[in-house]
Order: structure tokens, then C-alpha cells, then sequence
């Protein structure tokens, strides 16, 4: 976990979470771990990873069994990657064409770059 940029810790430790979600380690309808467990794991304050569980809960993404701890919800692969496309349409993008455009990168080589990368992820 890098703690040292902007992003808050609490909104780090959610990404982390959605990560998980996406790459299957966290999947639909399982329990997670409490948040005295993340707290020790991810070494920070349980009223951290508590806002982090909070923010996560608001979006949908896990949902409290009382008693019982927090689960994975049946839609929140959908969900996160619907909040983190649109975020990289509306907040991302944006500044990477307007690095485009004071670089004079042009699509050609944009699209070359990211044809280079997709073959090197499939193999």
C-alpha cells in the first residue's frame, strides 16, 4: 500500500478492496475480513479501514450481516467497474489528452502504444 499520495488512506484501502473484487480474491456473497483484520494487515487505524467499509457499503459494493461481518454484494464487480470506467472517461482522460496535445503524441502512436500493451498482457 503506498501511503504517500494524495489519495487518502481510507479511499486507498477501498480501491485495494475493489481490486480484490476484480481479480476474484473477494467473490460475490463471501465474507471478507473484519475490520480489526484489515486494520492489522493493512497497518493502520480500524477508524480507517471502518470509513473505507462505510464508502464501500454507500456504493453497494459489500453489505453487513449483523453479527456476522461484512460480504462481497452479488452486483459490485458490476458496480466498480462501471464507477471506475467513468471515472477514467470523465477525470483521466481528459488529462491524458491534454498531455497528447502539448506533446504532439498523435492517436497513431497512442493506438500503437496500446496495441504493444495488450499483446504483452496476453502473453
Amino acid at each position: 500500500m503506498n501511503y504517500h499520495t494524495n489519495q487518502s488512506i481510507f479511499i486507498q484501502i477501498a480501491d485495494q478492496i475493489c481490486d480484490r473484487v476484480l481479480n476474484g480474491t473477494y467473490l460475490p456473497d463471501n465474507r471478507i475480513p473484519s475490520v480489526r483484520e484489515l486494520a492489522v494487515e493493512m497497518e493502520v487505524n480500524p477508524n480507517t479501514v471502518m470509513r473505507s467499509f462505510e464508502r464501500l457499503q454507500n456504493h453497494g459494493i459489500i453489505y453487513n450481516k449483523r453479527g456476522i461481518g461484512y460480504f462481497i454484494s452479488q452486483e459490485a464487480r458490476e458496480k466498480i467497474r462501471k464507477m471506475r470506467h467513468n471515472h477514467f472517461v470523465e477525470e483521466v482522460l481528459p488529462s491524458v489528452f491534454k498531455e497528447m496535445f502539448l506533446l504532439e503524441v498523435g492517436i497513431d502512436e497512442l493506438t500503437k502504444a496500446y496495441d504493444s500493451y495488450i499483446s504483452s498482457v496476453k502473453s
